[in-house]
């Protein structure tokens, strides 16, 4: 059997610099698998040639054994991909209704996303309480939170996470984990989750790749990369 997501030898490069050199990489339905790595490893990179942000100069992306290196952005969020992005990215004029049904924008199903609407926002009361405030007013994690639920309103079978404990509170860096592992368990979607907090990571996933100038370095269950001393000394400051 086939895994969800299989990123085979790609390379990728922005301006003849290369970002990723020969990667592969794998996560089978019903994982959360974590990218750590310092920034401009290569993480993000990884989640801009999945969702066809940028386009692979070799190698091969497979969703449900259906090749996406070469679809369209919109078509790969219809085949069931969406992505919290770096640095939240929210529409600080509309209202936080407003922000999360554009998440919906590629369904039609009425019942469907209202269903899914009373889902994000049982799972992130706070959206609810500040739901006809403009999103521009919520505290950074607040924004996060919603950026996640607007993600969760497309129905997605893998939701991509750049960074999400970026410029968050210690208290909701721990809120915000908790919610990824609900999402995982609870709604059997798929995360592939991209932090520099290598320890909040390591917790909450089941695998972990550890990058560094674009390369694959260190694979494995992240139980175990958690007490790898290579790990603790590049990665978990130094705590051998």
């Amino acid at each position: 059997m086939s895994a969800m997501l299989e990123f085979e030898n790609v390379e990728l490069y922005y301006d003849h610099v290369y970002a990723l050199r020969g990667v592969s990489l794998h996560l089978d339905e019903g994982e959360t698998v974590a990218l750590i790595g310092a920034n401009g490893a290569g993480k993000s990179s990884i989640l801009r040639a999945i969702t066809g942000l940028a386009r692979p100069a070799s190698g091969t992306v497979r969703f449900m054994g259906e090749r996406i290196d070469a679809r369209k952005a919109a078509d790969i969020v219809r085949l069931g991909i969406t992505m919290v992005p770096e640095g939240r990215r929210v529409f600080p004029y509309m209202t936080v209704k407003d922000n999360l049904m554009m998440g919906a924008f590629s369904r039609s199903d009425k019942a469907g996303i209202a269903r899914t609407l009373d889902s994000v926002l049982e799972r992130f009361p706070r959206l609810r309480e500040r739901y006809g405030q403009a999103a521009g007013t919520l505290s950074g994690g607040e924004q996060q939170m919603m950026v996640i639920g607007r993600a969760l309103m497309a129905a997605p079978k893998l939701l991509l996470m750049d960074e999400p404990s970026l410029g968050i509170a210690p208290k909701l860096v721990q809120e915000i984990a908790r919610s990824i592992v609900a999402i995982n368990r609870d709604e059997g979607v798929s995360v592939l989750l991209v932090e520099q907090n290598s320890r909040m990571a390591l917790s909450i996933s089941n695998r972990a790749y550890a990058m560094a100038t674009g390369k694959v370095v260190l694979e494995g269950r992240s139980r175990e990369l958690l007490d790898d001393d290579r790990v603790k000394a590049a990665y978990l400051g130094g705590e051998v």
